[in-house]
């Protein structure tokens, strides 16, 4: 918080102090503020009973002033954190009976909080809900296991080890995340559903907002409407649109996780290209990253035909790889500013997967 707000209204404010504002609004001053001109110091002069009456004045005036310091002190001093039974998570339903460790959670029962380090686990006929701190909720579906890794302040982050959660978050980009065996899920401002196999591969769709789906350099962006596979020692394949032809998303799935024989490298690639429509330019994006230098001219000319590269970016900056080239392009596809991703890894550099 900036003090300026305290003063002239500036600056940031303090969510304690707006609290606190609107608590007292009804006690608000409305009457016009009294003249301190009366107050100025008396000549010499005067005769004794008014400087007697100065001083006194002076003293009570002190009083005041020294009351209303304090007073203002205890109302804008940091605010002592009250007794916190925990940083755990609340679990707010449960359909069925789930665990923590040995403990048992039953539906209708009251549950206790799952703690940073703790595992909770869904039976086949359960569901449970948790609270992420203050900025959203996870619903787990039967058969999840979720584990807390951290709640701290500006990070919050789980490890889902296997089945499905639906994650619904209003909270700065970045600020939550979901390893799994083979990729990290970076919240950007969203609602999306993320399913993890057996093997360790699985599936996030979203379905509001964008997510960032990273396995070390190998990143996917991912919007509303859009789904990406993911296969453990491969990380996440390309994104795309769920409304995409069965044989673009066939060629794709052929092209991200298939052998890498050439002939059918090759086919899949020509059936993509041919398929692709302007919308589908969030695959041919990533594509440009993940095919051979060969391959690149190709998948340059079609996004290009779909979606005209703007001022500012070259054919062979593109086919580079340009960093600043490649994120200027994909801001043009109206799909979420990439600055929020670049933000999120200079401020979080340490993200790594969850090998758990």
């Amino acid at each position: 918080m900036r003090n300026d707000y305290l003063w002239d209204g500036s600056g940031e404010p303090d969510p304690e102090i707006q609290k606190l504002e609107k608590a007292m609004a009804r006690f608000r001053l409305t009457a016009p503020a009294p003249s301190f001109r009366e107050l100025e110091v008396q000549r010499v002069s005067a005769a004794p009973s008014r400087a007697k009456f100065f001083w006194v004045s002076r003293v009570a005036a002190a009083a005041v002033v020294a009351v209303s310091v304090t007073a203002a002190g205890l109302v804008l001093r940091p605010p002592v954190p009250a007794p916190h039974p925990g940083s755990g998570w609340e679990i707010t339903n449960v359909d069925g009976t789930s665990h923590i460790g040995e403990s048992v959670i039953r539906s209708g029962h009251p549950s206790p909080q799952l703690e940073v380090g703790q595992l909770l686990a869904t039976s086949s006929g359960s569901r449970a809900t948790l609270s992420v701190a203050d900025i959203g909720r996870l619903d787990l579906e039967p058969d999840t296991h979720v584990r807390l890794l951290e709640s701290g302040s500006g990070r919050k982050r789980v490890a889902l080890l296997r089945g499905t959660i639906r994650a619904s978050i209003w909270a700065p980009p970045g600020e939550f995340v979901v390893d799994t065996p083979s990729a990290v899920a970076v919240d950007l401002g969203c609602v999306y559903t993320l399913q993890v196999e057996a093997a360790g591969g699985g599936t996030l769709r979203t379905l509001l907002g964008w997510v960032g789906f990273q396995q070390g350099s190998h990143e996917s962006f991912i919007p509303a409407g859009a789904m990406c596979r993911t296969r453990a020692n491969a990380g996440p394949g390309t994104p795309y649109f769920e409304d995409a032809s069965e044989a673009f998303r066939g060629s794709l799935h052929e092209l991200d996780f298939g052998p890498a024989a050439a002939a059918g490298h090759e086919a899949a690639l020509r059936v993509i290209l041919q398929q692709a429509r302007p919308r589908d330019a969030l695959t041919l994006w990533h594509l440009l990253t993940r095919v051979e230098d060969t391959e690149r001219q190709r998948v340059y000319e079609r996004l290009a035909a779909l979606v005209p590269p703007p001022r500012g970016i070259t054919r062979d900056g593109i086919l580079a790889l340009d960093p600043a080239m490649m994120d200027l392009w994909w801001n043009e596809f109206a799909l979420g500013d990439i600055s929020l991703w670049r933000s999120w890894k200079q401020r979080w550099p340490q993200t790594q997967n969850a090998r758990r």
